[in-house]
């Protein structure tokens, strides 16, 4: 049976990590969201206080701790700004928990241990200019030629692109009928020749991080950099979205709590029609309502950990996890915008950046629309997950601070 109490383990990452965020990044994190800039100390103190290698066993260069632990530190991390937890849905959940899943173990050593010291800094390379949900969309290449393979396309979108010092590539190889087939995923060194990154600015959100493209125009890659089979590419970068999606939906239970605990902030303080309006029962619904969601939230990423640390296949739960963490989110924010009234519209109060901040989550990694078709096809019996060749390992204590 599933225990959902916290170790005192999980504790102390939870206080590690808050500390951090609200002392450290808490300060700043305004004036970064105005700029449209990423603060300079927040990768390399993320790697140096272990937050990058948090789930990752020590003999790669991570802390050792469980799936939990990496949830409970993504929620601490978007309580301050989403931008933060940014960092390790793609560092951590996109790139280096599918090294730890499909890589060999010289790749792992090669890569994946830099990584989860924080030495290197990972993105993941999948949506491109005209392929986001529909990944069989995908055109960029890459041809075998002797030892190597040539890269060409452009991917979009990239959270870190311009921070990175590897991605996680998926790309075209061969010409079989079925297009999820033929893509093939590589760890691309993004100091290759060929290989140019450009940011993007004018986002509705998240505008503390850093989002960019990445082009490859006849980028040569070793065979070696090659991660899974060939034709394996779309395996690889769903069990990617299946790690990835359990970050989003962690993070965006914070967010839910950081609404919550600002409109009970400003309720308490702000008065109207002789009496603090948190005596008035419309803000005490909304605030009900916030609490309501956290709590369901908060369990259904709990439950989806726990399935992660048994070694059990997670899809649809960490679907259902990031569905309703991340549309619940964007109207627990909504709503603090609301119970701040004009207050809420300006950049002076964090509910504000909570409101545009909470918008992109119900569209990456899988929109709200695309988890509805999934979670209706796991109910009707039409979608079933078949196994994998390498799934996500368990949880092993024993293993994992070896």
């Amino acid at each position: 049976m599933a225990d959902f109490s916290l170790s005192q383990e999980h504790q102390m990452v939870q206080k590690m990590v808050r500390e951090f965020a609200q002392k450290e990044v808490a300060p700043v994190i305004k004036e970064c969201d105005r700029q449209q800039q990423m603060a300079e100390f927040v990768l390399p103190r993320m790697g140096e206080l272990g937050i990058l290698g948090i789930c990752l066993p020590v003999k790669y260069g991570g802390q050792g701790m469980d799936y939990i632990a990496l949830g409970l530190a993504c929620e601490e991390l978007e309580v301050v700004d989403t931008s933060l937890r940014v960092v390790m849905s793609v560092h951590v959940g996109l790139n280096s928990m599918a090294l730890f899943q499909w890589a060999t173990e010289e790749q792992k050593h090669r890569f994946l241990t830099p990584q989860a010291q924080g030495k290197k800094i990972a993105c993941f390379g999948l949506t491109e200019p005209g392929a986001g949900s529909d990944v069989s969309a995908i055109i960029s290449t890459a041809r075998l030629d002797g030892s190597e393979y040539v890269l060409n396309g452009e991917k979009m979108w990239i959270s870190l692109a311009t921070k990175a010092h590897h991605c996680l590539w998926v790309g075209r190889t061969n010409r079989a009928d079925d297009p999820h087939e033929n893509l093939s995923a590589f760890l691309v060194e993004l100091n290759y020749p060929g290989v140019t990154t450009g940011d993007i600015h004018g986002k509705l959100g998240v505008r503390a991080g850093s989002t960019g493209w990445i082009a490859f125009q006849d980028v040569r890659v070793p065979v070696a950099n090659r991660i899974g089979e060939d034709g394996e590419g779309f395996k690889i970068a769903m069990s990617c979205l299946d790690n990835g999606r359990y970050t989003v939906a962690s993070g965006a239970t914070g967010l839910i709590r950081a609404s919550l605990e600002a409109s009970i902030r400003y309720a308490k303080e702000r008065r109207a029609f002789g009496r603090e309006i948190a005596r008035m029962q419309l803000v005490q619904q909304k605030i009900a309502k916030m609490v309501q969601s956290y709590e369901m939230a908060r369990l259904l990423y709990l439950r989806a950990g726990w399935m992660k640390n048994q070694g059990l296949r997670n899809t649809r739960e960490t679907s259902l996890a990031k569905w309703f963490a991340t549309d619940a989110s964007f109207e627990a924010a909504n709503e603090a915008v609301q119970i701040h009234g004009a207050y809420g519209y300006s950049d002076e109060y964090d509910v504000e950046r909570y409101l545009r901040n909470s918008k992109g989550a119900v569209i990456y990694e899988g929109t709200s629309e695309i988890h509805q078709l999934m979670q209706a096809g796991y109910a009707l019996g039409y979608r079933a997950d078949a196994p994998l060749r390498c799934e996500l390992p368990a949880y092993d204590p024993t293993f994992w601070s070896v």
